[in-house]
């Protein structure tokens, strides 16, 4: 089915991690045919056998009718394919897609970190790609076919070569009518930026020194730490050709940071929980742009050593 206007299409989620289980039940509700691939045999067969349970800000609840496979082929003609999946999975996803997605379908990554869309170009036409950021949204997995969230802030969309398209456009209502505050920009690679910009300061610090974001914002040896990878990362987006929308990193990230403080980033989630992190693409980043724009990033060199030193222990796959 042609992907158009605010029509329930078929949409299919690729990762139904938390953030993935979220999208998935939201877009049933709305009444899309939904489909979701994931390797965990145990949450595909869960969603499967008693549905998926969803416990968030609007209730505790479980969602019938989402069809949950570990191949791609239950993803067949779908309008809308939407990535969730942990960053280093995103070209396995892109290419699992490729022989199955339509002239019009629209493929959506929403992705922490850098590069999520060159890694789908290689294996889909870049026109059909769009990128998307997602604000606010406290989300894990409590066990097979049971996600919890505590919020759902925003999702930025944006194309990927950027600019307003009636795609673009398009792509807003549908998630908005799924019952989402989602927003087109123009300019989604600078949302990209900013949001890299706040994972960048808390995620390799917390995760080293095993501590919460406010935890972290209280110490002041380690927070002065943080705000350097901060520095570092937004000399990088500048020397990049980034149009940020604030001219004092520190005082923006500051301000996130007090905003959450309770929380703890992702990516000491998953050392927590022995699994491998998306390290490369946040702080991991900045050092290779470093080297390109003759930009010292020595904190991020330093905390990106620890947590690879860290995850080697743990073996098994990277996420």
């Amino acid at each position: 089915m042609p992907f158009k206007g605010r029509a329930k299409v078929k949409t299919a989620i690729f990762g139904a991690g938390a953030m993935g289980s979220v999208y998935a039940a939201r877009f049933r509700e709305a009444g899309h045919e939904v489909a979701v691939v994931d390797p965990w045999s145990d949450h595909v067969d869960a969603i499967n056998r008693n549905g998926l349970r969803i416990e968030g800000p609007d209730g505790d609840r479980v969602v019938q009718g989402i069809r949950a496979s570990t191949t791609a082929e239950t993803a067949q003609g779908a309008g809308l394919y939407v990535i969730a999946s942990k960053a280093a999975g995103v070209g396995a996803a892109a290419e699992a897609l490729r022989p199955i997605v339509g002239a019009d379908a629209t493929v959506i990554t929403i992705q922490n970190g850098l590069g999520a869309g060159e890694r789908i170009a290689r294996y889909l036409p870049p026109d059909r790609v769009l990128l998307g950021v997602a604000d606010g949204f406290g989300a894990a997995m409590v066990g097979p076919g049971h996600v919890r969230h505590a919020a759902m802030k925003l999702i930025r969309l944006g194309e990927l070569a950027g600019g307003m398209t009636d795609r673009l456009r398009r792509t807003e209502q549908v998630w908005q009518a799924a019952g989402f505050n989602a927003k087109a920009f123009d300019d989604i690679h600078r949302l990209i930026w900013e949001k890299l910009l706040c994972n960048v300061t808390l995620s390799a610090p917390c995760t080293v020194y095993g501590c919460t974001v406010g935890e972290l914002r209280d110490d002041p040896a380690r927070w002065a730490l943080a705000l350097d990878c901060a520095r570092e990362a937004y000399a990088c987006g500048l020397a990049e050709g980034i149009s940020f929308s604030f001219d004092d990193p520190i005082a923006y990230v500051t301000d996130f940071a007090e905003l959450v403080r309770g929380a703890s980033p992702s990516m000491r989630l998953d050392h927590l929980a022995g699994r491998r992190s998306e390290i490369d693409f946040i702080n991991g980043a900045i050092p290779p742009l470093g080297r390109k724009h003759g930009i010292a990033t020595p904190v991020n060199d330093a905390l990106c050593a620890d947590v690879r030193d860290r995850e080697a222990a743990f073996g098994g796959p990277k996420a």
